[in-house]
């Protein structure tokens, strides 16, 4: 709107000119060399201000006055280190993308901001795999050379007692006793299903150890095989029948307490793993989240502010 004056001039007030401060408008659009740099900046402000934190966390440690902070002490601090300086990194990070990319719009500036963020997360992602994968090499090459290092010395002592297994031992003698071991286990084996008093104690030893994985295998035995082991047990330790039924029963009380508790102790180990993982998951997405916010309000306050600069034209 002109308005005429005195001096025979017009003043246009509604004429202006919008620009941002400190450069000249830019149209709204993606700048990743800034979304890079601001990335690299957080990265670089974590790690130094990482680095800070266990420098200050090794001073505490003392071990000559046994003044030292307790590990649940050390694991909080640690932790808590490591949300700030990751979230200070952050938003100094989304700060610098905002102003390098020289936008004026408050939302362009949340999106790099946000974008700093992804960036940040996905390269110290990369980074964490990449050294989780680097310690499980190198303790997985430490563990096969050790190993093969064992098993190396292992076979020269085997060697070495074979040779002298060999020097001290006519291959005859050898032949005896394989023999005998064979026909010992034969005899186990076949005198299975006979009378237990006319048995060997190898014989029926052989026997009962068929019933009880049976039994462990099955869950269960028949009314025969149960009988079967009552007598087999009573002509082993020369026991009556009743009290051998007895021992069988207390036998099979206990494998099967001896379950349950064992049933227990992996159904307690599952619920553990189950909630540390949940913990861990719900950790994780509130450092996200609250990284995220960090990104998001550095990046708008790094957001170039619009300036305003009115005009006056004169008309004589």
């Amino acid at each position: 709107m002109q308005t005429r004056t005195t001096a025979g001039t017009y003043d246009d007030a509604a004429a202006a000119t919008v620009l941002p401060e400190g450069a000249p408008s830019l149209p709204s659009r993606m700048s990743w060399g800034a979304v890079i740099a601001g990335a690299v900046v957080a990265l670089t402000i974590g790690l130094m201000l990482n680095a800070l934190g266990a420098g200050v966390g090794a001073t505490t440690v003392d071990a000559a006055a046994r003044g030292t902070p307790s590990a649940s002490s050390f694991g909080i601090g640690a932790a808590a280190w490591l949300l700030v300086s990751n979230l200070i990194g952050l938003a100094v990070g989304g700060y610098v993308a905002a102003r390098l990319s020289g936008t004026a719009d408050n939302t362009d500036g949340t999106l790099h901001g946000l974008a700093v963020w992804g960036t940040t997360f996905l390269i110290s992602a990369v980074l964490l795999g990449n050294l989780v994968s680097g310690i499980a090499s190198t303790a997985t090459s430490g563990a096969s050379s050790l190993l093969g290092s064992v098993a190396s010395g292992a076979g020269s002592v085997a060697s070495a007692a074979g040779q002298q297994a060999a020097d001290r031992t006519s291959t005859g003698t050898l032949q005896s006793m394989a023999q005998s071991v064979t026909d010992r286990v034969q005899s186990a084996l076949s005198g299975t299903g006979g009378n237990p008093a006319a048995m060997t104690s190898d014989q029926r030893k052989a026997e009962m150890g068929q019933l009880v994985t049976k039994r462990v295998t099955d869950g269960q035995l028949s009314q025969a095989d149960r009988e079967r082991l009552n007598q087999l047990v009573a002509a082993e330790y020369n026991i009556s029948p009743q009290d051998a039924q007895a021992r069988v029963a207390q036998a099979e009380q206990q494998a099967t307490q001896a379950a349950r508790q064992a049933e227990e102790t992996a159904r307690r180990a599952a619920d553990t793993a189950a909630s540390g993982t949940s913990v861990a998951a719900f950790s994780v997405f509130g450092i996200m989240l609250l990284g995220a916010i960090a990104a998001v309000l550095g990046a708008r306050r790094g957001t170039r502010d619009l300036l305003t600069f009115r005009s006056t034209r004169h008309v004589a």
